[in-house]
């Protein structure tokens, strides 16, 4: 006989089953609870609160297990390219030849955006903020896109083609809002170039100067992306199956997730990496004094770049990054950086500390992730666009299996309500 879970509530006894998953993790289902008792569950968070069934990816953070479709994040980050991970993402394999062959021609002809939209990045404010362009004109290329993925096309090749045209352009559209911001001429995406060297290249090449991607550069790129692609049912994720639940296009569904992935506490923590490093190179302070400074009870200080939310040990992702530390330092491209070296001291005698043990404050992505990028010459502002281009592949997956699921309802989380009571409305001449 199935598991069950008991509840004695009001002298009555209520059986909800508990369903396993194929890692052997269980969740009960309280589908009916409040049908049955009148009774909603409050979890703030959603820390313990499953909101779907998904077959994309599996995280096991007490053990440090990240895995994309059954595969580890340590094995594709190493041995697979982005375009390949984004296709086994959404659709459930890794691609053959002849579907990695098609999939980067699907690609190479969807690079470019409208040229109508150009006007867009051109009347923009310099100083706008890159997340805040590339969520406008994600939402914008639905527009030009009016064959949105319904019934009738599940799993067609109009899907494919909407899907390899989002990937395409985000990297167009954040190499062109970094452009705009430093006043320079848009450099148009190459056919003969990789995913990650036509990203480089957008970037960093210009009229004066012809730019050709180290390609450890366009190795650790095409990791940084993979290990960011998805991450199961985190904010921006969740957000993206939540207007999607309504039957909001895949376009609307995407601009809301790369808003949820802007906030600080979400996208930004590569950021506030860099920030606290750049903190301690600028206050003068050694390592040790930084680390006694964020374990005091009294000082507010907070060492970014340590514990996850999920990861209760080494963070898989973080492993990756930190396995190709040799390979940025060795390439020749890297410009000796003081922040590099605060770094890899401060993880040290982090990892040997028996505060940050005890609480398993191990270091996440974000520690490296933002070091690598300032390595290649991402400005800092543009630190959660790569993460955006990164996380596409996963939103649009979730998307699809969302939209594909019978299952799926409109999303509406219930509440308890702590405000006023029933009272008479009081006219305007009598209020005190």
């Amino acid at each position: 006989m199935a598991d069950k879970l008991s509840l004695l509530y009001n002298g009555n006894t209520f059986e909800y089953p508990v369903l396993q998953g194929s890692e052997g993790e269980h969740a009960v289902d309280v589908s009916t609870l409040r049908k049955d008792t009148g009774l909603v569950t409050l979890d703030y968070g959603y820390l313990n609160t499953g909101s779907t069934q998904s077959k994309i990816t599996f995280v096991d953070g007490e053990k440090g297990i990240l895995r994309y479709r059954g595969y580890a994040i340590e094995d594709l980050a190493t041995s697979a390219t982005f375009p390949e991970v984004a296709w086994l993402l959404i659709h459930g394999e890794l691609p053959t030849e002849q579907e990695v062959v098609h999939f980067r021609k699907l690609l190479t002809e969807n690079a470019l955006i409208h040229e109508n939209l150009l006007s867009f990045f051109r009347e923009v404010p310099p100083n706008a903020h890159p997340m805040g362009i590339l969520a406008s004109v994600m939402n914008a290329l639905g527009l030009f896109n009016t064959k949105f993925y319904d019934d009738e096309q599940t799993g067609s090749e109009q899907f494919n083609i909407t899907a390899a045209s989002l990937i395409s352009k985000i990297r167009t559209v954040a190499a062109f809002s970094y452009k705009a911001s430093i006043g320079e001429p848009f450099v148009y995406p190459e056919a003969d170039r990789s995913y990650c060297s036509n990203f480089l290249n957008m970037m960093f090449s210009s009229r004066t100067r012809h730019y050709e991607p180290h390609p450890v550069m366009e190795k650790i790129l095409n990791a940084l992306l993979i290990i960011h692609a998805d991450h199961e049912q985190n904010c921006s994720t969740s957000t993206v199956r939540m207007v999607g639940s309504s039957g909001a296009s895949l376009y609307a569904s995407i601009c809301a997730g790369v808003c949820a992935l802007w906030g600080p506490r979400h996208g930004g923590a590569n950021q506030a990496v860099l920030e606290t490093l750049l903190d301690i190179q600028k206050s003068g302070m050694t390592v040790e004094q930084v680390i006694e400074r964020a374990k005091s009870k009294t000082d507010p200080y907070r060492l970014s770049g340590f514990g996850h939310r999920v990861y209760k040990s080494y963070d898989p992702r973080a492993r990756v990054l930190k396995s190709l530390l040799n390979e940025l330092l060795d390439c020749g491209e890297h410009v000796h950086d003081p922040l590099l070296d605060i770094a890899i001291e401060l993880e040290d005698k982090v990892l040997k500390d028996d505060y940050f043990i005890e609480r398993k404050l191990y270091p996440n992505v974000d520690f490296y992730s933002g070091i690598f990028y300032r390595a290649m010459g991402i400005p800092t502002d543009m630190l959660t666009v790569m993460f955006a281009i990164g996380r596409l592949p996963g939103w649009i997956a979730h998307w699809k299996e969302m939209h594909d699921d019978k299952n799926t309802k409109i999303n509406r989380p219930r509440q308890l309500y702590i405000g006023e009571p029933a009272r008479k409305f009081v006219p305007r001449y009598a209020r005190g």
